[in-house]
């Protein structure tokens, strides 16, 4: 068996400069079973990565497994492109079921390609073939994909750097960032000042901004932080986009199917979008990307939205089996209190070290923001981001058997994505090789 270095030494020499989980997590995997990992040297990890919260189910879960073989041994035909089949009509029906009744009873479905990028770009396509508009609104922290349309609305300005003629007429709006309050205010009252801006540009007929043709949001966001949206705020966003007509995208790639503590993160605010973006954890583990949107917006013609893969029946078998697994053992409940427990440790662990600023997220979808206490600090007592701190936190939780993931401003947010199956024991263990790694590094 070769050494790691081996594999991560041919990696490097013959795959794009673009990589990147590499980078920060030196590993060649050599089998995965649960919430566990183990390289080729034998040494295992636990795993709150989750291919980027893709593994809701963990790894080589027996659910996924039978599906994935009962499927192979039918004859059934590995890709239909639309094409319908019994498995596909059963996955349709299950997704239907987990929807909110509102929300299932006027929709339509569109399968997408594999990524959750191709769900992003057909949500900007439908959108603007329903209302003939061309104007995107998103906000800062936004992450929805790397293809062109979905880079055009991200916040994140280094991938955006070095490419040329993005999707025009995109709006950058506030999102309510309550602990670092983009109008240094924080808390209830930036909440209510960034919806209260909102309403007033799509109000203004001089604020410049065409009316749009949809807005995009995650009511956690991942990438940008582990951020999550207050359910208010959240609530007011939808009266507006209603009161001016503009179709609502919710991007639950990330959050969807249980991640937050509820099956979708939308039900926390108890609204419906118009768009519900969904991806990631929707296939059991294999790709597969679809929408599901309000019937009033389905005008589009036939093949105005297309792709080879969509039709994976596979991913559509071991899906199934995963929404179905994960209603019936209520996982999205499981990863609320699998959460609070990882939340009430994380606190804790920050009372110790001031170089964590902030702990938060929703259900197992948790955030903690790194900071600089040696560095001056704002007006509401808030000290600048220190990635350094972060990227030495990783490290040592790799170091020690941790994988976690960075992401927010600067890199300095350390996220916690591990599978929804994650146990009580298993969570303690977690927490306490990560303040280990802290106190070592701090």
């Amino acid at each position: 068996m070769k050494e790691p270095l081996d594999y991560l030494n041919r990696q490097q020499e013959r795959e794009s400069n673009a990589r990147s989980y590499p980078r920060r997590i030196p590993i060649a995997i050599k089998e995965a079973k649960g919430i566990y990992i183990t390289d080729t040297n034998g040494k295992s990890y636990f795993d709150c990565l989750s291919a980027a919260g893709t593994m809701a189910l963990g790894h080589n879960h027996p659910i996924v497994i039978e599906a994935l073989q009962v499927a192979l041994s039918s004859n059934l035909p590995w890709q239909t492109l639309d094409i319908t089949t019994p498995i596909k009509d059963a996955f349709v029906e299950e997704i239907w079921q987990s929807l909110p009744a509102e929300f299932a009873h006027n929709a339509k479905i569109q399968f997408c390609g594999p990524s959750g990028a191709d769900a992003t770009e057909a949500a900007i396509k439908l959108v603007k073939t329903a209302t003939g508009r061309r104007t995107m609104l998103s906000f800062d922290g936004a992450y929805h994909g790397m293809t062109n349309g979905a880079l055009s609305l991200m916040g994140n300005l280094a991938p955006k750097h070095d490419v040329a003629a993005l999707m025009p007429e995109v709006q950058f709006l506030p999102y309510p960032y309550l602990y670092r309050c983009p109008f240094g205010l924080g808390g209830e009252k930036g909440s209510w000042v960034s919806s209260h801006y909102i309403k007033s540009i799509l109000g203004d007929p001089e604020s410049g901004v065409g009316k749009p043709a949809g807005m995009i949001l995650e009511l956690v966001q991942g990438e940008g932080g582990v951020i999550p949206a207050p359910d208010e705020w959240v609530r007011e966003i939808r009266r507006i986009t209603q009161e001016h007509m503009i179709p609502l995208i919710v991007d639950e790639i990330q959050t969807g199917w249980g991640r937050t503590g509820k099956l979708f993160a939308f039900e926390h605010s108890d609204i419906i979008p118009d768009v519900l973006l969904l991806s990631k954890a929707i296939g059991g583990g294999l790709p597969l990307s679809v929408i599901v949107y309000h019937k009033s917006l389905d005008v589009w013609q036939a093949g105005a939205h297309a792709g080879t893969f969509r039709g994976n029946q596979l991913a559509m078998a071991t899906g199934l089996a995963s929404i179905r697994y994960i209603r019936e053992q209520k996982l999205a409940a499981h990863a609320q209190t699998m959460g609070d427990r990882l939340l009430a440790h994380l606190q804790n662990i920050q009372t110790e070290h001031n170089c964590i600023g902030d702990v938060r997220g929703r259900g197992l979808m948790l955030g903690v923001e790194m900071v600089n206490p040696d560095k001056p600090c704002s007006g509401r007592g808030v000290y600048p981001n220190d990635p350094q701190i972060a990227r030495e936190i990783q490290r040592a939780c790799f170091d020690r058997g941790l994988i976690l993931e960075l992401g927010g401003r600067y890199g300095s947010v350390i996220r916690f994505l591990s599978p929804l199956i994650v146990t009580p024991e298993q969570i303690d263990s977690i927490a306490e090789i990560f303040h280990a790694a802290v106190k070592a590094s701090a």
